[in-house]
């Protein structure tokens, strides 16, 4: 069962991956250097190494769905 605490929800907004807010330094609208193509890649198993722009804390994202990133450690 995958743990609701390692989970963030993202949104698709004209082709680019947006956070509401980050979990870590609370900023709104995070524009991710992620593209809506990765998210079938790392679906598919290949890991992705996240940094975010607003307070450069890296993550690695290890799955995706269509509401939610997967991060290798709690979010929450």
């Amino acid at each position: 069962m995958i743990p609701f605490s390692h989970t963030w929800p993202y949104d698709i907004l004209l082709g680019d991956i947006y956070l509401q807010y980050c979990p870590f330094c609370n900023r709104e609208n995070i524009l991710l250097p992620m593209k809506p193509k990765e998210l079938q890649i790392v679906h598919d198993g290949k890991k992705k190494l996240l940094v975010f722009p607003c307070c450069k804390t890296s993550l690695t994202v290890v799955d995706t769905d269509g509401d939610y990133l997967l991060f290798d450690r709690a979010v929450r």
